[in-house]
């Protein structure tokens, strides 16, 4: 019994020894583009629009095949069927301003709320969903066009679905 222990106690002590070292890279995590998600994000947007949006916060312009260190300004287009993204990035990767079109996407309720309790038995047509951000103002835009029989009606309303 003695031998047991002894030898439970060396195989223990001896175990750890021939375990692998693994020496990892250094991963550095940096969050350049959260002002522009933060800003052009809508609680209930079109999911569409949404993911080009955050394709476009995350897109690294350091491992494109764009990039060049002479230059210290680079503009992207990102494209949807429905829709595209100008953004123009810095030499870093960082979002300056970006220029937003969007087609016919499904709109927020606050829109339609505003919409069918002003003009109750109107029908939406079309739709112009535009953003124009940069690090200092933000713009979100609903262009919409209205039916009722062979009335039409064109709208503007701002993102909280005040009519402008």
């Amino acid at each position: 019994m003695k031998n047991l222990i002894i030898g439970l106690f060396i195989f223990g002590a001896t175990s750890p020894l021939f375990a692998q070292i693994t020496e990892l890279p250094e991963v550095e995590i940096t969050a350049v583009n959260y002002k522009y998600l933060n800003a052009v994000d809508s609680e209930d947007l079109d999911l569409d629009v949404k993911l080009l949006q955050e394709k476009v916060a995350m897109y690294d312009i350091k491992n494109s095949d764009l990039y060049s260190d002479e230059y210290n300004l680079y503009n992207v287009d990102f494209f949807i069927p429905d829709g595209k993204i100008l953004a123009a990035y810095d030499k870093d990767g960082k979002i300056l301003r970006t220029i937003e079109k969007f087609n016919n996407i499904k709109l927020p309720k606050v829109i339609l709320e505003s919409i069918y309790n002003r003009f109750p038995g109107w029908s939406i047509s079309k739709n112009v969903y535009s953003v124009t951000y940069n690090e200092y103002n933000n713009k979100k835009i609903f262009k919409v066009i209205l039916e009722n029989g062979d009335q039409r009606l064109r709208l503007k309303l701002n993102a909280e679905g005040d009519f402008l």
